[in-house]
């Protein structure tokens, strides 16, 4: 459901992008201060396509990662036969592919969260730098599961099985 919100969002950006290239008004130039940065017509031209590509392939990665969710749901469902030895549909496999999935996923993600500094490009470098230093803690928490290591583990199964939580 995430993939899908964030695949909406970067073709709606893409498509609003585009819409920005192709105008004929000055929403192109927002700043004429030399000191925020170039704004020549090759740079501006070449901050949004950027942008553009970035979003795009962010669409691209989560449109396959919800292809691979929605293949792992139907065929997790799918009936087995028990006495045949060559299962076409291993556990192995349908791991694979919810792997795919989540791998594509992330990717998005980071394509998309990687254009938030290149947005502020547009409007010069010292915006970019810091919404850089701002994203290096937030992609931390999303990498790293941060605790203190004296949690519970709470056992599940209590009829002597290993299975904890």
């Amino acid at each position: 459901m995430g993939s899908t919100l964030m695949a909406t969002t970067s073709i709606l950006l893409s498509a609003g992008l585009a819409a920005v290239i192709s105008s004929t008004y000055s929403v192109k130039k927002p700043l004429n201060d030399a000191i925020y940065g170039a704004h020549s017509e090759f740079m501006v031209a070449l901050k949004y396509v950027t942008l553009l590509t970035i979003f795009l392939f962010s669409f691209f990665c989560h449109t396959l990662s919800i292809r691979f969710f929605n293949q792992v749901s139907i065929l997790i469902c799918t009936p087995q036969d028990v006495l045949s030895y060559e299962a076409v549909i291993t556990p192995e496999y349908l791991t694979e592919l919810l792997d795919k999935g989540i791998v594509l996923s992330t990717v998005g993600n980071r394509l998309f969260y990687s254009a938030f500094p290149l947005l502020l490009w547009i409007f010069g470098p010292v915006l970019v730098f810091l919404c850089s230093v701002a994203m290096i803690p937030v992609l931390y928490n999303l990498d790293f599961v941060c605790g203190n290591g004296k949690e519970k583990i709470v056992k599940i199964n209590g009829k002597g099985g290993e299975d904890y939580a």
